[in-house]
């Protein structure tokens, strides 16, 4: 993760790029890519999802690492440490949502 990190500020300040990268541009940006990896699965069925055809996986597999740079470079915007903070957040949820309780549901944590 931290290589990332690194090659992705060499490569924003080669561009200048850094004078744009503000926490709120980023996310806003990370946003935005989120929502276009969300419209190439618009209107198809769960197993159309589950069966991309080569080239459109390639599609998607472009845009999910748009959302990983994206969120890295917030990270390291925020100094936040991404690995640690999964970790937490998964221990958070295994409090949240304990497996004999809510094992095969979907529904929130509110809900049971």
């Amino acid at each position: 993760m931290n290589a990332l990190r690194d090659a992705l500020r060499q490569f924003a300040a080669e561009r200048d790029w850094d004078q744009f990268h503000s926490p709120k541009n980023l996310a806003i940006a990370l946003s935005v890519e989120a929502s276009e990896l969300l419209e190439h699965f618009q209107w198809l069925t769960e197993a159309q999802a589950s069966a991309l055809p080569a080239e459109k996986l390639g599609e998607v597999r472009d845009e999910m690492a748009d959302v990983l740079l994206y969120l890295v470079r917030l990270a390291d915007k925020l100094d936040v440490d991404l690995l640690a903070a999964a970790r937490q957040k998964m221990a958070k949820n295994a409090l949240k949502y304990p497996a004999e309780r809510v094992r095969g549901s979907s529904r929130k944590s509110t809900e049971y």
